[in-house]
């Protein structure tokens, strides 16, 4: 069984320096490959599959002009890459409406595996930080200590 725990974050300057540069890579890396599968649909009439679109994702990070998207943990990026496959495969069996584009004024969200944090004795360290990312915890009878994630979601509501 899966169990999310919701907290509130307070994140030092510097992480939400970081984080804001990861929301803003996710967002940049999902509307290109986005655009660039609609293009490719539309010429080619190919069908992109996940290893393609992360095969983009790299020569999107070799690129000058998108070099900065190196400054950020990979694993959001490639998990927005996995969200736009899980969008288009829901789209294509009925079950939902054609990948949007994200905007920058909407809620901003990045996905971390676990590859991409460490959880130790109740402290999350987000991968490209160097200090525990500080956080709420809600439920008192929940030890934040004994909790093993697997993912951890960052999100940024519209007003901040």
């Amino acid at each position: 069984m899966r169990t999310a725990y919701k907290c509130r974050a307070y994140p030092t300057p510097e992480q939400a320096g970081v984080l804001n540069r990861t929301f803003g890579c996710v967002r940049v890396v999902w509307n290109r490959t986005l655009a660039w599968r609609h293009a490719r649909y539309r010429t080619e009439r190919a069908k992109t599959g996940f290893t393609q679109a992360n095969a983009y994702l790299t020569a999107m990070k070799a690129t000058d002009e998108l070099a900065w998207l190196n400054e950020v943990s990979s694993v959001p990026l490639q998990q927005a890459i996995r969200h736009q496959q899980a969008a288009f495969t829901n789209y294509f069996t009925g079950r939902a409406r054609y990948p949007r584009y994200k905007s920058r004024t909407g809620r901003q969200s990045a996905e971390y595996t676990r590859s991409g944090f460490r959880y130790r004795d109740g402290r999350l360290f987000l991968a490209k930080t160097d200090a525990p990312l500080a956080f709420t915890w809600s439920w008192p009878d929940v030890d934040p200590a004994s909790i093993d994630p697997t993912t951890v979601t960052v999100s940024r509501d519209p007003c901040g």
